[in-house]
């Protein structure tokens, strides 16, 4: 079998997985049952009409939520205000102050490889759509505006390739987050790494002929592969290392761009003090009440010289 057409079975094999992976995924966590309103900041929702209400943290409304959604999902929104302990805090005095700084360096470099990457894909749909679609010619020209080089240099491949620098220097400097990082964590940034690497030294390193590429990309979309003329190491590489991190995509912590639109936390509406919610897997089940428990055990209370309360005591059935 040619090369070009092993790639190509790659390529189908790791989207197969990858589609099946995701919906897998989506299905465990669409059939999780969540029987009550469990938002993370219940102190903020809406109340009396003189008590001010956070829209946006604790929002009321499905608007809100898809507000505090989209915030989320393409903002970072949470990762913006995140902190960190500072050195007073990890100090060694009994009661330290708590110092905490604000983190926006990962928050600038999150956003950057997540924008990056996103501008990217949507770049390479010129590879696999004939005619070119519209978006993908803008991104191109406007991410290669400062017509540095030839080719181009576009502004997104430096960008990626130092957001993910950044982000495995800082697994690598800071002690605390050494400790907590799984061998899996490293395995995603490698593969994205080496997808970056790969396509950023096809791009500016090494010659292959477009015309060729785009006609196996547009015949791999076709579900009709061809082989090609001439098969670039750098080609095989690049589509390699997409087609590794395509397959593992799903069974890692990067299926959190999925899992962000079904986090119970984030998608319910937090209008518990406005409507009841009622469990529906909440089954009737037989309750051993304070008053059974008084009768079963009254001549023992007597006889122990216990005083019985022929009251019902406040705070619930004493179950």
């Amino acid at each position: 079998m040619p090369l070009s057409l092993a790639l190509a079975t790659a390529l189908y094999a790791a989207a197969a997985t990858f589609a099946a992976g995701i919906a897998w995924r989506v299905w465990v966590w669409a059939r999780t049952p969540e029987p009550f309103r469990i938002p993370t900041t219940t102190g903020q929702q809406r109340s009396l009409a003189w008590i001010a209400s956070s829209r946006v943290e604790s929002p009321s409304t499905r608007l809100g939520v898809a507000g505090r959604l989209a915030l989320e999902g393409l903002l970072f929104r949470s990762l913006f205000r995140n902190t960190v302990p500072g050195p007073a805090a990890r100090g060694p005095d009994v009661c330290p102050p708590p110092v905490f700084f604000e983190r926006k360096a990962l928050w600038l470099g999150a956003m950057a490889l997540h924008w990056s990457l996103l501008v990217i894909v949507l770049r390479h749909l010129r590879l696999f759509v004939d005619p070119v679609p519209g978006l993908a010619a803008g991104l191109a020209a406007l991410d290669g505006f400062f017509e540095i080089g030839t080719p181009r240099w576009y502004a997104t491949d430096a960008i990626v390739a130092i957001a993910l620098v950044y982000l495995l220097v800082r697994r690598l400097r800071d002690p605390l987050l050494r400790y907590v990082t799984l061998p899996a964590d490293y395995v995603a940034l490698a593969a994205l790494m080496a997808v970056t690497g790969t396509g950023i030294a096809l791009r500016y390193g090494a010659r292959v002929d477009l015309v060729d590429v785009r006609t196996f990309t547009l015949s791999v979309a076709a579900l009709a592969p061809v082989p090609l003329k001439d098969t670039n190491l750098w080609l095989a590489a690049h589509v390699a290392a997409v087609a590794c991190l395509l397959a593992m995509l799903p069974f890692t912590k990067m299926v959190h761009a999925a899992g962000l639109w079904l986090s119970p936390t984030r998608n319910q509406a937090n209008d518990s003090r406005r409507r009841r919610h009622v469990n529906p897997w909440d089954a009737p089940v037989d309750v051993h009440g304070y008053e059974a428990w008084r009768d079963e055990f009254r001549d023992k209370l007597v006889a122990a010289g216990l005083p019985i309360d022929e009251t019902r005591p406040r705070g619930g059935t004493g179950a």
